[in-house]
């Protein structure tokens, strides 16, 4: 499985982040990641408008690597 991992803040605490992950399909899972997860992310955004996304991602699904 493919992740969309990003990090939100609250618009209102820019210090106050959270991690969070979409996953995709294998089969064609890390293209899919890249071309959709803007529109993800986007889709995401709309039931959480008091957040930002700040970072995000495609990487293997469980990869402990919070770096971006």
């Amino acid at each position: 499985m493919i992740e969309l991992f990003f990090v939100t803040c609250l618009i209102s605490d820019p210090q106050r982040c959270t991690e969070h992950s979409l996953l995709f399909e294998e089969q064609n899972g890390l293209f899919t990641c890249l071309l959709d997860g803007q529109s993800e992310l986007a889709r995401w955004l709309e039931t959480h408008p008091d957040d930002q996304v700040t970072a995000w991602k495609c990487r293997p699904a469980g990869q402990d690597d919070a770096a971006i």
